[in-house]
């Protein structure tokens, strides 16, 4: 058995609750991960808010997860072993996995090409808290092509794919502008980047900052204040990307999401590189508390309000 948690309908933080569930046994390219840790983002109750076909209900919860290898599906017709992401895969082995449908569980069973060894160097909370905003902040400097030299706004920089954003920018030579509440500016210092208050006079603060100008403009937060000063300041629009402004989409900036095919594509792929950083300590997740899976709603309660300082993980068993 697993407990796990559901959505059983569109909506609110009412309509989450945790079952318990007979978890099936991993057929071939597959394997079952003991779950140590779940990771959680604004997206678990985002697409629950918005949801509209029903026949995705009941809706399971979590995207990313670390554990430790419990089962493993049989070789496939050929003679080949099941193997993970990041070759081998044995029962007892550390792993991390991200693109999953159901985090939110004590056990689950899941696609072996989306698990991967977790560094030791990473706590699992961490591990299994570092790719759906490292991906994504990946997506963004890349699909806006900026480098070395570029200064670039970004609207958002001390929450998780800020904090991510900040950390690839640095790598890449690229100079980041952030908005953020002025209690968390030190949260963008200590990543790199220069923050700035967002509020009425953005635009103005932001041109100060930087005489030479902007060359694209990274919005993470998606409010109309981030897209009115990205419009204004940057006029190539395809330097303009948000994940999180769909209801302008008509005025030709960049919209990204991981249900979309080309993100989803990028985000697969770069899903190793940003675990190998992990592991060397060049991309860090800064946690701000854990709860008990049991606990969830209240967890979901807490990411959905002020800003929680970092990551948030569920650990079943607490």
């Amino acid at each position: 058995m697993t407990q796990r948690w559901i959505a059983t309908d569109f909506g609110g933080l009412e309509n989450f609750t945790m079952i318990e569930d007979v978890l099936r046994a991993p057929n071939t390219g597959e394997v079952t991960i003991t779950v140590r840790a779940a990771g959680m983002n604004p997206a678990d109750y985002r697409y629950v808010a918005v949801g509209t076909n029903r026949d995705l209900l009941p809706m399971p919860i979590g995207y990313e997860i670390a554990g430790i290898i419990s089962a493993v599906g049989p070789a496939d017709e050929s003679g080949r072993a099941t193997e993970i992401a990041s070759g081998g895969g044995a029962i007892g082995d550390a792993v991390l996995a991200f693109r999953v449908s159901g985090g939110y569980a004590s056990e689950i069973t899941v696609a072996a090409k989306d698990v991967f060894t977790k560094p030791a160097s990473l706590s699992f909370p961490e591990a299994a808290n570092l790719l759906l905003a490292g991906t994504t902040a990946a997506e963004m400097l890349a699909v806006t092509r900026v480098g070395a030299g570029d200064t670039i706004l970004l609207h958002g920089a001390s929450g998780a794919v800020g904090v991510s954003v900040l950390q690839q920018a640095a790598t890449l030579g690229v100079r980041v502008i952030g908005t953020a509440s002025e209690k968390n500016f030190d949260q963008v210092r200590m990543f790199g980047g220069e923050p700035i208050a967002y509020g009425p006079g953005l635009t103005g603060r932001v041109r100060t900052a930087a005489p030479e100008g902007i060359t694209a403009a990274l919005d993470a937060v998606g409010t109309d204040e981030a897209i009115d000063a990205s419009l204004e300041l940057v006029a190539d629009r395809g330097l303009i990307v948000s994940i999180a402004a769909f209801a302008r989409a008509a005025e030709g900036y960049q919209l990204i999401a991981g249900s979309m095919p080309a993100s989803a594509s990028f985000r697969d792929n770069i899903r190793a590189e940003l675990i190998r950083r992990a592991g060397e300590g060049s991309l860090v997740v800064p946690m701000a508390r854990t709860f008990a899976l049991a606990d969830a709603a209240a967890a979901l309660q807490l990411l959905s309000g002020e800003h929680p300082g970092g990551k948030i993980a569920l650990i079943p068993g607490d």
